[in-house]
């Protein structure tokens, strides 16, 4: 006979949804920045209209990441504990509001779509997704590391 021995269950760790989803609205605002800065340097009306096309699909998943984001955020008391949670939910929310003023800026025709204002917001979210990835890497990383203990 052969020994067989139980194992207990496998914990399943929780992966929050808005995960999933962020990266998409992160690589699509970063390169409407990419493409802004390319309008400027070469004022091709392509990267102007590449440049709107990925606001409007960051927009579109953005929206899909935030209303996942806010269900975890307000499913887990956990989160909502850390100050890091707030900051990180209303930064994400600036991204968001900043990125349809964006849009819309982009509407304009020819070199005022772009440069300054569109340029310089989108350097503005890219700066503060960096600073609200950072809190909600954080705070994962401290949610775990109480997890663990």
């Amino acid at each position: 006979m052969a020994n067989h021995t139980i194992q207990p269950p496998v914990a399943v760790e929780r992966r929050p949804l808005h995960a999933l989803l962020v990266p998409f609205p992160i690589v699509c605002f970063t390169g409407a920045l990419l493409t802004d800065i390319a309008y400027w340097r070469t004022a091709e009306m392509m990267w102007a209209d590449f440049s709107a096309w990925l606001l409007t699909f960051g927009l579109a998943f953005g929206v899909l990441a935030a209303l996942a984001g806010l269900f975890d955020f307000f499913t887990n008391r956990l989160v909502r504990h850390y100050s890091r949670g707030w900051l990180h939910m209303i930064g994400n929310i600036a991204v968001l509001v900043l990125s349809v003023l964006n849009a819309f800026i982009h509407t304009r025709d020819a070199w005022t779509s772009v440069v300054p204002t569109g340029l310089a917001l989108s350097a503005v979210v890219v700066v503060l997704m960096i600073v609200t990835a950072w809190l909600g890497r954080s705070m994962a990383t401290s949610e775990m590391a109480g997890a663990n203990r």
